[in-house]
Protein backbone atom coordinates (compact mmCIF):
# COMPACT_ATOMS: atom_id res chain seq x y z
CA UNK A 1 0.00 0.00 0.00
CA UNK A 2 1.43 3.34 -1.07
CA UNK A 3 1.88 5.93 1.67
CA UNK A 4 1.85 9.66 1.07
CA UNK A 5 3.84 12.23 3.02
CA UNK A 6 1.75 14.98 4.60
CA UNK A 7 1.78 18.38 2.87
CA UNK A 8 3.80 20.57 5.22
CA UNK A 9 3.54 23.71 3.04
CA UNK A 10 2.17 26.60 5.12
CA UNK A 11 -1.37 27.47 3.96
CA UNK A 12 -0.45 31.03 3.02
CA UNK A 13 2.10 29.66 0.55
CA UNK A 14 -0.37 27.27 -1.09
CA UNK A 15 -0.69 28.29 -4.77
CA UNK A 16 -4.43 27.51 -4.93
CA UNK A 17 -6.73 30.48 -5.71
CA UNK A 18 -7.94 32.33 -2.63
CA UNK A 19 -10.68 34.94 -2.11
CA UNK A 20 -9.96 38.58 -2.91
CA UNK A 21 -11.11 40.87 -0.11
CA UNK A 22 -11.32 44.70 -0.36
CA UNK A 23 -9.09 46.36 2.24
CA UNK A 24 -11.90 48.39 3.77
CA UNK A 25 -11.22 50.49 6.89
CA UNK A 26 -11.71 48.47 10.06
CA UNK A 27 -11.13 45.07 8.44
CA UNK A 28 -9.03 42.99 10.86
CA UNK A 29 -6.43 40.73 9.25
CA UNK A 30 -3.15 39.06 10.14
CA UNK A 31 0.10 39.19 8.18
CA UNK A 32 1.32 35.60 8.73
CA UNK A 33 5.00 36.22 8.08
CA UNK A 34 5.30 38.59 11.05
CA UNK A 35 2.25 37.55 13.03
CA UNK A 36 1.12 41.19 13.13
CA UNK A 37 -2.66 41.45 13.50
CA UNK A 38 -4.53 44.70 13.12
CA UNK A 39 -7.31 46.73 11.53
CA UNK A 40 -6.93 48.38 8.15
CA UNK A 41 -6.60 52.14 8.50
CA UNK A 42 -5.46 53.06 4.99
CA UNK A 43 -4.76 51.51 1.61
CA UNK A 44 -2.60 53.22 -0.99
CA UNK A 45 0.07 52.63 -3.64
CA UNK A 46 -0.05 48.84 -3.35
CA UNK A 47 0.33 48.83 0.42
CA UNK A 48 -1.98 48.52 3.38
CA UNK A 49 -1.46 50.04 6.84
CA UNK A 50 -2.65 48.04 9.85
CA UNK A 51 -3.13 49.23 13.42
CA UNK A 52 -2.96 46.71 16.25
CA UNK A 53 -4.80 46.92 19.57
CA UNK A 54 -1.90 48.82 21.13
CA UNK A 55 -2.08 51.55 18.47
CA UNK A 56 1.07 50.42 16.66
CA UNK A 57 1.11 50.86 12.87
CA UNK A 58 2.74 48.56 10.29
CA UNK A 59 2.74 48.90 6.50
CA UNK A 60 2.64 45.75 4.35
CA UNK A 61 2.62 45.15 0.58
CA UNK A 62 -0.68 43.77 -0.72
CA UNK A 63 0.78 40.61 -2.19
CA UNK A 64 -1.34 37.67 -3.40
CA UNK A 65 -2.27 35.30 -0.55
CA UNK A 66 -0.57 37.75 1.77
CA UNK A 67 -2.99 37.84 4.73
CA UNK A 68 -5.19 35.75 6.99
CA UNK A 69 -8.82 36.72 7.57
CA UNK A 70 -10.43 34.78 10.41
CA UNK A 71 -7.82 32.09 9.81
CA UNK A 72 -8.42 31.89 6.04
CA UNK A 73 -5.81 32.89 3.48
CA UNK A 74 -6.95 35.88 1.42
CA UNK A 75 -5.59 38.40 -1.06
CA UNK A 76 -6.26 42.00 -0.07
CA UNK A 77 -7.21 44.32 -2.92
CA UNK A 78 -7.79 48.03 -3.07
CA UNK A 79 -11.45 48.99 -2.47
CA UNK A 80 -13.29 49.77 -5.70
CA UNK A 81 -14.31 53.16 -4.34
CA UNK A 82 -10.69 54.31 -4.23
CA UNK A 83 -8.47 55.01 -1.23
CA UNK A 84 -9.83 53.67 2.04
CA UNK A 85 -11.47 56.39 4.08
CA UNK A 86 -10.27 56.76 7.65
CA UNK A 87 -12.71 55.56 10.29
CA UNK A 88 -11.48 58.10 12.85
CA UNK A 89 -10.31 61.69 12.82
CA UNK A 90 -6.76 62.61 13.80
CA UNK A 91 -8.01 63.28 17.33
CA UNK A 92 -9.39 59.74 17.64
CA UNK A 93 -13.05 60.70 17.24
CA UNK A 94 -15.28 58.65 14.95
CA UNK A 95 -15.12 60.17 11.46
CA UNK A 96 -18.34 61.52 9.95
CA UNK A 97 -17.89 61.34 6.13
CA UNK A 98 -19.53 64.22 4.31
CA UNK A 99 -20.39 66.13 7.48
CA UNK A 100 -20.75 69.85 6.93
CA UNK A 101 -19.07 72.39 9.13
CA UNK A 102 -21.42 73.88 11.69
CA UNK A 103 -22.08 77.61 11.73
CA UNK A 104 -19.49 79.11 14.05
CA UNK A 105 -20.45 79.40 17.69
CA UNK A 106 -20.13 82.63 19.59
CA UNK A 107 -17.68 80.82 21.88
CA UNK A 108 -14.00 80.68 20.99
CA UNK A 109 -10.78 78.92 21.87
CA UNK A 110 -7.63 81.01 22.06
CA UNK A 111 -4.11 79.60 21.96
CA UNK A 112 -0.84 81.42 22.49
CA UNK A 113 0.65 81.46 19.01
CA UNK A 114 0.49 80.43 15.38
CA UNK A 115 2.30 77.15 15.97
CA UNK A 116 -0.21 76.21 18.69
CA UNK A 117 -3.10 77.02 16.35
CA UNK A 118 -1.61 74.96 13.50
CA UNK A 119 -1.09 71.95 15.76
CA UNK A 120 -4.64 72.14 17.15
CA UNK A 121 -6.01 72.43 13.61
CA UNK A 122 -4.04 69.43 12.37
CA UNK A 123 -5.24 67.10 15.13
CA UNK A 124 -8.65 68.51 16.11
CA UNK A 125 -9.63 70.43 12.96
CA UNK A 126 -12.35 67.99 11.83
CA UNK A 127 -13.92 67.94 15.30
CA UNK A 128 -13.82 71.72 15.63
CA UNK A 129 -15.52 72.28 12.29
CA UNK A 130 -18.32 69.86 13.15
CA UNK A 131 -18.77 71.60 16.52
CA UNK A 132 -18.53 75.08 15.00
CA UNK A 133 -15.61 76.14 17.21
CA UNK A 134 -13.17 78.75 15.93
CA UNK A 135 -9.57 78.81 17.18
CA UNK A 136 -7.69 82.10 17.32
CA UNK A 137 -4.28 82.92 18.73
CA UNK A 138 -2.86 85.52 21.04
CA UNK A 139 0.31 87.41 20.35
CA UNK A 140 1.24 86.89 23.99
CA UNK A 141 -0.37 85.90 27.26
CA UNK A 142 0.14 89.47 28.54
CA UNK A 143 -2.73 90.53 26.26
CA UNK A 144 -5.13 87.97 27.74
CA UNK A 145 -6.88 90.24 30.32
CA UNK A 146 -7.80 92.83 27.68
CA UNK A 147 -8.96 90.12 25.25
CA UNK A 148 -11.19 88.52 27.87
CA UNK A 149 -12.63 91.90 28.83
CA UNK A 150 -13.37 92.72 25.20
CA UNK A 151 -14.84 89.27 24.49
CA UNK A 152 -17.15 89.46 27.53
CA UNK A 153 -17.74 85.70 27.90
CA UNK A 154 -21.21 84.55 28.93
CA UNK A 155 -23.50 81.48 28.98
CA UNK A 156 -23.89 81.47 25.18
CA UNK A 157 -20.35 82.65 24.39
CA UNK A 158 -17.86 80.70 26.43
CA UNK A 159 -14.17 81.36 26.13
CA UNK A 160 -11.44 78.74 26.44
CA UNK A 161 -7.74 79.56 26.51
CA UNK A 162 -4.69 77.29 26.15
CA UNK A 163 -1.49 78.67 27.66
CA UNK A 164 2.08 77.39 27.28
CA UNK A 165 4.17 76.60 30.36
CA UNK A 166 1.34 77.09 32.83
CA UNK A 167 2.94 76.17 36.16
CA UNK A 168 1.91 77.35 39.66
CA UNK A 169 3.46 80.64 40.70
CA UNK A 170 4.50 81.72 37.20
CA UNK A 171 3.46 84.95 35.51
CA UNK A 172 1.22 82.96 33.20
CA UNK A 173 -0.43 81.31 36.19
CA UNK A 174 -1.23 84.64 37.84
CA UNK A 175 -2.72 86.04 34.63
CA UNK A 176 -4.80 82.90 34.12
CA UNK A 177 -6.14 83.13 37.67
CA UNK A 178 -7.14 86.75 37.16
CA UNK A 179 -9.37 86.07 34.14
CA UNK A 180 -10.87 82.66 34.99
CA UNK A 181 -14.60 82.73 35.61
CA UNK A 182 -17.73 80.61 35.19
CA UNK A 183 -17.68 81.26 31.44
CA UNK A 184 -13.93 81.63 30.84
CA UNK A 185 -11.59 78.69 31.32
CA UNK A 186 -7.81 78.94 31.10
CA UNK A 187 -5.83 75.70 31.02
CA UNK A 188 -2.26 74.98 30.11
CA UNK A 189 0.46 72.43 29.62
CA UNK A 190 3.82 72.31 31.41
CA UNK A 191 6.00 72.58 28.29
CA UNK A 192 8.20 75.56 27.52
CA UNK A 193 6.78 75.69 24.00
CA UNK A 194 4.18 73.76 22.01
CA UNK A 195 7.06 72.06 20.15
CA UNK A 196 7.78 70.06 23.28
CA UNK A 197 4.22 68.70 23.40
CA UNK A 198 5.03 66.60 20.33
CA UNK A 199 6.46 63.22 21.28
CA UNK A 200 10.15 63.17 20.31
CA UNK A 201 9.88 59.53 19.25
CA UNK A 202 7.44 60.62 16.53
CA UNK A 203 10.22 62.83 15.17
CA UNK A 204 12.99 60.25 15.28
CA UNK A 205 14.79 61.05 18.54
CA UNK A 206 14.38 59.90 22.14
CA UNK A 207 14.01 63.12 24.11
CA UNK A 208 13.90 66.87 23.69
CA UNK A 209 17.28 68.47 24.44
CA UNK A 210 17.78 70.43 27.64
CA UNK A 211 18.59 74.04 26.82
CA UNK A 212 20.49 76.11 29.43
CA UNK A 213 18.51 78.91 31.04
CA UNK A 214 19.06 82.22 29.27
CA UNK A 215 19.39 80.77 25.78
CA UNK A 216 16.63 81.03 23.18
CA UNK A 217 14.92 77.66 23.57
CA UNK A 218 13.92 77.07 19.95
CA UNK A 219 17.30 78.07 18.56
CA UNK A 220 19.00 75.89 21.17
CA UNK A 221 16.83 72.92 20.17
CA UNK A 222 17.75 73.35 16.50
CA UNK A 223 21.43 73.57 17.37
CA UNK A 224 21.34 70.53 19.66
CA UNK A 225 19.53 68.39 17.11
CA UNK A 226 21.82 69.45 14.28
CA UNK A 227 19.00 71.19 12.41
CA UNK A 228 19.50 74.49 10.55
CA UNK A 229 18.85 77.36 12.93
CA UNK A 230 15.65 78.33 11.15
CA UNK A 231 12.79 77.99 13.62
CA UNK A 232 10.11 78.32 10.92
CA UNK A 233 11.55 75.42 8.93
CA UNK A 234 12.08 73.45 12.15
CA UNK A 235 8.42 73.85 13.07
CA UNK A 236 7.29 72.59 9.67
CA UNK A 237 9.53 69.58 10.19
CA UNK A 238 7.94 68.96 13.59
CA UNK A 239 4.39 69.47 12.32
CA UNK A 240 4.94 67.04 9.46
CA UNK A 241 5.73 64.36 12.05
CA UNK A 242 2.31 64.72 13.67
CA UNK A 243 -0.35 62.48 12.13
CA UNK A 244 -2.76 61.95 15.00
CA UNK A 245 -3.28 62.37 18.73
CA UNK A 246 -0.87 59.49 19.31
CA UNK A 247 2.01 61.80 18.36
CA UNK A 248 1.19 64.25 21.18
CA UNK A 249 1.86 64.12 24.90
CA UNK A 250 -1.12 63.37 27.19
CA UNK A 251 -0.64 66.65 29.06
CA UNK A 252 -1.64 68.53 25.91
CA UNK A 253 -4.33 66.10 24.74
CA UNK A 254 -6.30 66.36 27.96
CA UNK A 255 -6.22 70.14 28.05
CA UNK A 256 -7.43 70.63 24.46
CA UNK A 257 -10.24 68.11 24.93
CA UNK A 258 -11.21 69.91 28.14
CA UNK A 259 -11.44 73.24 26.30
CA UNK A 260 -13.55 71.80 23.48
CA UNK A 261 -15.95 70.28 26.01
CA UNK A 262 -16.14 73.53 27.93
CA UNK A 263 -16.85 75.74 24.91
CA UNK A 264 -19.44 73.35 23.41
CA UNK A 265 -21.26 72.59 26.69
Amino acid sequence: MRQYSPDLTPPWKNPKPVPEVPAEPGLVVEEPGSGFCGAVIRCEAGTVTLEDRFGKHRVFPMEPRGFLLEGRVVTLVRPSSGPARPTHTASGSVAVPGARARVARAGRIYVEGRHDAELVEKVWGDDLRIEGVVVEYLEGVDDLPSIVESFAPGPDARLGVLVDHLVPGSKEWRIAESVTSEHALVVGHPYIDIWEAVKPTSLGFQSWPRIPHGQDWKTGVCRSLGWPENTGAAWQRILSGVHSYRDLEPELLGRVEELIDFVTA
